[in-house]
């Protein structure tokens, strides 16, 4: 008798755990593929941002569609897109074939993102990508629709966006040099990974700053990931360069930034550096990121409409740190839960169309709208990002700041260095 009791009071307390530990049988899930660099900060951007959305949509009981409620279950993917893209399509395949997802966000990396589409289109899965910027991605859409109409780009604003707001960018700081400094001619030196995300940037600074009223200098195409770059500014410094236009994703803008600031080279910044969106990044560079200018889309004290701030303020309370723009796939995800209440179901074919004409109201812009190439729309009220400037230890917004009627709040003015100053005043 004894044993009988002992041996059902074990099964019961088993049974308790696994009824605590473990998700119901039968409950209704929405599993999404979260896929990027994870051992990096644009991997863990995807991942948190994705993590606080699950959180936030399962706390309400899941996503309602229909009669039904959804509890959303993450899948993380290492992609190790930077180093490898045969892992980034092995990590999509994975997410496919093995781990069934119902949808993917992320992806960083172009090249990589180009291979991981056409395994998410194979599967007819939708894909919101959440870091790539190469106008190819999305131009698919257009060519093959059937075929990759599963895609959107939810952040950032494509490369041809990203290089006119670097090119306004430019045209600020090189009036600040005419006006303040004298400078009838600004010299303008470009430096750009060797990436394919760059190569439409590169040809479209080449084409337009001549006509700008500035002459560039030269082109140097370092490695993503490179150590060293002390030959690209020493260069840079014989052509007597007065303005140094960035384009990095990836370490090597640490490396430019500290080697740069070392040489006290008597120049100006603009364009894009992503480490620069980091808190670490005064310390990465051991504190010489001063006057590093990036394009942005988090800034703390910066709101596009009233969900930016809480939920900057709750990623830096979470994670120790502002979000970078890869943590979009809080946006991401919602979009999709959203769009599946709205309709009612979870298929893909019928969930496209209703996506194709949402205007979404999330964090990383005032409004979000998909053009017919499944492109995140630029422009007043809807996506602009911002630029940034570190100044004094501190990341800092100084674009927009009235371009086209639109300033948020939190601007401040761009700085030039002062042993530029020094150099060329009057």
């Amino acid at each position: 008798m004894k044993k009988s009791i002992f041996g059902t009071s074990v099964l019961l307390a088993v049974c308790l755990v696994m009824i605590s530990g473990f998700p119901v049988w039968g409950e209704d899930v929405i599993k999404v593929g979260v896929i990027g660099p994870m051992h990096f900060l644009q991997g863990k951007g995807h991942w948190n941002g994705a993590l606080m959305a699950q959180e936030e949509i399962n706390a309400k009981g899941g996503i309602p569609v229909g009669d039904k409620k959804y509890k959303v279950e993450l899948v993380k993917a290492d992609s190790n897109e930077f180093l490898n893209i045969t892992d980034a399509t092995n990590a999509m395949e994975r997410l496919m074939s093995q781990d069934k997802v119902d949808f993917v966000v992320g992806g960083f990396r172009t090249e990589a993102v180009l291979a991981m589409q056409d395994i998410a289109m194979d599967y007819k899965k939708i894909f919101l990508g959440v870091g790539a910027a190469h106008p190819e991605i999305c131009a698919r859409v257009a060519k093959d629709y059937n075929r990759y109409k599963y895609w959107f780009r939810v952040s950032p604003i494509n490369s041809k966006y990203l290089v006119k707001v670097c090119l306004i960018n430019l045209g600020t700081v090189g009036a600040y040099l005419k006006k303040g400094l004298g400078i009838e001619k600004p010299k303008v030196a470009v430096v750009g990974a060797k990436v394919m995300w760059v190569d439409p940037m590169i040809a479209a600074i080449e084409k337009h700053v001549p006509n700008m009223g500035m002459e560039i200098v030269g082109v140097w195409r370092p490695s993503q990931t490179t150590t060293d770059v002390t030959a690209e500014l020493t260069a840079i410094q014989r052509k007597e360069a007065q303005i140094i236009f960035t384009i990095f994703s990836a370490s090597a803008g640490i490396t430019f930034a500290r080697q740069a600031a070392e040489l006290k080279i008597p120049a100006a910044y603009v364009g894009i550096n992503v480490e620069a969106q980091k808190d670490g990044f005064m310390a990465a560079t051991q504190g010489k990121g001063d006057y590093a200018v990036t394009l942005n889309t988090y800034v703390r004290g910066v709101s596009y409409n009233d969900l930016t701030e809480p939920f900057i303020e709750k990623y830096i309370k979470q994670f120790g740190e502002t979000p970078p723009y890869t943590a979009a796939t809080y946006d991401a995800i919602n979009i999709m839960a959203e769009t599946m209440t709205a309709t009612g179901t979870t298929d893909a074919e019928k969930l496209i169309p209703v996506i194709e004409k949402t205007v979404y109201v999330g964090t990383a812009a005032p409004k979000s709208k998909f053009d017919k190439e499944h492109d995140v729309v630029f422009g007043p009220g809807f996506a602009t990002g911002t630029a940034i400037q570190w100044q004094d230890g501190k990341m800092q917004a100084w674009w927009p700041n009235g371009w086209e009627g639109v300033t948020y709040k939190g601007m401040v003015p761009y700085k030039l260095p002062p042993w530029l100053v020094e150099k060329y005043k009057k």
